[in-house]
């Protein structure tokens, strides 16, 4: 079993900085896209940021120059450096990854339980 695993969320003030982390464990024989999403009160879920095996980053265009996403391979790791956090920035930010258990599973989409990120102004 598989599971991705968040911390790092809380409340800052406008302007501040947070760092998220997730962690991946259990069986894992391959890890492909990880990223990051989130969640406001009363919308639907949205991209992030995500980061490919080999380090190419996707960002949404409302945090480009402001947020950060690495990855440690070897960890089994993803990270999400938020800077000049804004109030629209809140909601629930939810790690997600692409995993193959084994070498001949298929790749399985997982999301962490979500850690709440609060920005006040």
């Amino acid at each position: 079993q598989v599971q991705l695993v968040e911390s790092g969320g809380g409340l800052v003030q406008a302007g501040g900085s947070l760092r998220l982390s997730c962690a991946a464990s259990g069986s894992i024989f391959n890890i492909n896209a990880m990223g990051w999403y989130r969640q406001a009160p009363g919308k639907q879920r949205e991209l992030v940021a995500t980061i490919t095996t080999g380090g190419n980053t996707n960002y949404a265009d409302s945090v480009k120059g402001r947020f950060t996403i690495s990855r440690d391979n070897a960890k089994n790791t993803v990270s999400l450096q938020m800077n000049s956090l804004k109030p629209e920035d809140t909601g629930v930010y939810y790690c997600n990854a692409r995993i193959q258990g084994t070498w001949w599973s298929s790749e399985s989409n997982i999301w962490g339980q979500g850690t709440q990120v609060t920005v006040s102004s």
